[in-house]
């Protein structure tokens, strides 16, 4: 029966070469024991053929596998709680009362994104995003908003007195994760996988989010870039309860937030209804995963992790590439959940 699975599997994300969703990708699905399947698929661009070493921008992915990771350890350490304010970290504006808990379920009534990168770069960016305001009150409704993450790395560099790229690579170097790394084109040669064209040049190790680009590839909402297995390490040690406790951990992934049908964990997405966790995955509330905008997902469920990382946005960073990638996302993990779910 499995065969069959990789079969299906294979088809599917093959559909969305041929298709031009994406130009390649990778698969890894695996539990903290052992991998179950990786394989890589088409190209990078064209031409240059996808290994299982090829680097991917995470975008999205670096809210969870960076900052959210950052903000489990300093909870494990005793430096922050959920309730802590934004008054404690040197906010005094409408934001002082908005929650870390608020910030890590997209609750903090913060707007979803910024255009303040057509003015501004770097560092006065920076200072400017943290000035951005709430559109809501706290707890109103849920919107998914890269301004919390950028918040949070705000957070986690006042409290390590370290830069948010040192801060992070720190953490996985003490865990032994390699290969996941901001701005990888400044570093050693890495194959990365090209994203979209910015100011007439193809993105290659350089971020595909605006906000993250015009901050120097660093951010907490975006610029992580890194390939399936050091993905998979980090998910293993965070599940078994090495990096911070399982109990922590359990916090994080199975907390759930529902405000009119969308729902969060903290940090961490939660399945939506029609979302591309799929259906199997949504008749279970504890799953959690995350997605990016690049064409990158991750998903859990039942110790089974599900890995797929594209590069999509080499092709068109709208239109109709994004229902596509989901429809793919969809079919796919129904495929894997459904078939290897309680099955020894």
């Amino acid at each position: 029966m499995e065969n069959n699975i990789w079969n299906n599997v294979d088809r599917i994300i093959n559909h969305g070469i041929k298709e031009k969703v994406y130009p390649g990708g990778v698969l890894l699905v695996g539990t903290t024991d052992k991998i179950i399947y990786s394989k890589s698929y088409g190209t990078i661009d064209e031409k240059n053929q996808v290994t299982m070493d090829t680097m991917y921008d995470l975008a999205s992915l670096t809210k969870v596998l960076a900052t959210t990771t950052a903000i489990m350890k300093l909870f494990s350490d005793g430096y922050i709680h959920l309730n802590d304010t934004l008054e404690n970290f040197g906010f005094k504006d409408d934001k002082k009362d908005i929650t870390i808990f608020n910030l890590l379920t997209h609750t903090s009534g913060i707007p979803a994104y910024s255009e303040l990168w057509k003015q501004y770069n770097g560092e006065k960016l920076y200072n400017e995003i943290l000035k951005i305001k709430p559109e809501k009150p706290a707890n109103y409704e849920i919107v998914y908003s890269c301004i919390n993450f950028i918040i949070l790395k705000y957070i986690i560099e006042k409290i390590t007195n370290k830069n948010f790229e040192e801060y992070i690579e720190s953490l996985y170097k003490d865990y032994g994760i390699e290969n996941l790394v901001f701005n990888p084109n400044k570093k050693e040669k890495f194959k990365i996988a090209p994203t979209s064209i910015r100011d007439n040049k193809r993105l290659l190790g350089e971020v595909d989010d605006e906000l993250a680009y015009y901050l120097g590839g660093i951010s907490g909402n975006a610029g992580l870039f890194g390939n399936a297995n050091s993905i998979y390490l980090l998910l293993s040690k965070l599940a078994i309860g090495e990096i911070v406790p399982k109990t922590i951990f359990n916090l994080f992934t199975n907390t759930t937030i529902n405000i009119d049908n969308t729902r969060k964990h903290l940090g961490w997405m939660a399945p939506t209804y029609g979302g591309s966790a799929g259906d199997i995955l949504y008749t279970h509330e504890n799953a959690y995963g995350h997605t990016g905008f690049t064409g990158t997902s991750i998903w859990s469920y039942q110790n089974l992790f599900v890995i797929f990382l594209t590069n999509r946005t080499y092709y068109e960073r709208f239109g109709n590439s994004i229902e596509k990638i989901k429809r793919t996302r969809i079919l796919l993990h129904n495929v894997i959940f459904g078939g290897l779910l309680n099955v020894e």
